[in-house]
């Protein structure tokens, strides 16, 4: 069995989720989103996220990471900072020595609705079939679980 964290990282809402793949099976385990007080400093939120992390790791052992690949909006400090909370997560699970593996935006979107330009309505959709005990509150924590999915749809081919 494997057990799969994935992140949809941010710097103000960083969502997880894990699921368990054991052949072709997915389970769903929890999900949820790190939330940073907004009115602290950008190295405390950091912290933050690295600590709400780790927790993550520390409670429910996985075996593998799957991130989201930020991409290069039109506002390169937004780009920058979102790549700082990326840092922040993918630093936490590293010295776990969990590996970690990424996907770009359109490869989740196309794993999980063979459409790479999925909307998130069409994503959580897909997730309601796929995991339907899975329940996401947020757009954050239906795309951790989305990037969760489409690692254990795509490791086994890698």
């Amino acid at each position: 069995m494997k057990r799969i964290l994935g992140i949809d990282p941010g710097l103000l809402h960083t969502g997880w989720a894990i699921i368990d793949v054991q052949g072709s099976e997915r389970k769903y385990i929890a999900s949820g989103v790190i939330l940073p007080p907004t009115k602290i400093a950008l190295a405390e939120r950091l912290a933050f996220i690295f600590n709400g992390v780790s927790e993550l790791c520390e409670t429910f052992q996985p075996n593998e990471c799957s991130i989201e690949v930020i991409f290069v909006n039109k506002n390169g400090k937004t780009t920058l900072l979102l790549g700082h909370a990326r840092a922040a997560a993918i630093t936490a699970v590293a010295v776990k020595n969990i590996p970690v593996f990424e996907y770009e935006p359109n490869k989740v979107k196309k794993a999980l609705t063979s459409i790479g330009h999925a909307d998130k309505d069409q994503i959580y959709k897909m997730l309601s079939i796929l995991l339907p005990t899975a329940h996401p509150k947020t757009a954050d924590e239906s795309d951790a679980i989305a990037i969760a999915l489409t690692h254990a749809n795509t490791s086994r081919f890698t």
